[in-house]
């Protein structure tokens, strides 16, 4: 099997688009939203988190408020990464808080239950397994990183699932 020359000649041009190379195609643009919209989803799980850290109150919350605070940096960790992927794919990651919620998957919520919180976490990261299951399905072989990037972020969110599902168990 031999390389394609025209692929590697067109990526000796256009250096400030760094990694970016032609080979992206048209499709770069659908990934860049693709790519917002999972960070508008991390982000409101960040202050859906971090509001529910804060907030949480009875016997179980010292535990649970602390869990929270750690779902949250790993959220943040998430968004972080999506948004370096989006410039390296040379789009502009949207940090927009006016059309978060908009863009968003999951909901941000504002109970004052301790087990309310607990199953509003765990339907939101069930709506983001879901997600990024539909986001690789999507990417297919079209770009290895991405799919990468997202494939790593779902054993995150399906962990995070799984723990809060044990909490409301108990």
């Amino acid at each position: 099997m031999k390389l394609d020359p025209r692929g590697l000649a067109a990526a000796r041009k256009n250096l400030d688009d760094g990694a970016h190379t032609p080979a992206y195609g048209a499709w770069r643009d659908d990934m860049v939203q693709l790519l917002n919209d999972a960070l508008a989803t991390e982000l409101t799980c960040v202050l859906r988190y971090r509001r529910h850290h804060f907030t949480a109150k009875g016997l179980a919350s010292p535990k649970i408020a602390e869990e929270f605070l750690v779902h949250a940096n790993e959220e943040l960790a998430h968004a972080d990464r999506l948004a370096e992927r989006i410039v390296q794919l040379g789009g502009k990651p949207d940090f927009n808080p006016s059309g978060l919620a908009k863009r968003s998957h999951a909901e941000y919520d504002d109970s004052t239950d301790l087990k309310a919180m607990i199953k509003a976490n765990l339907v939101a990261e069930r709506v983001a397994v879901e997600s990024y299951r539909q986001m690789i399905d999507l990417i297919g072989s079209k770009d290895s990183t991405t799919r990468r990037l997202l494939e790593d972020i779902l054993a995150d969110e399906e962990e995070h699932a799984d723990e809060l599902s044990d909490w409301l168990a108990t």
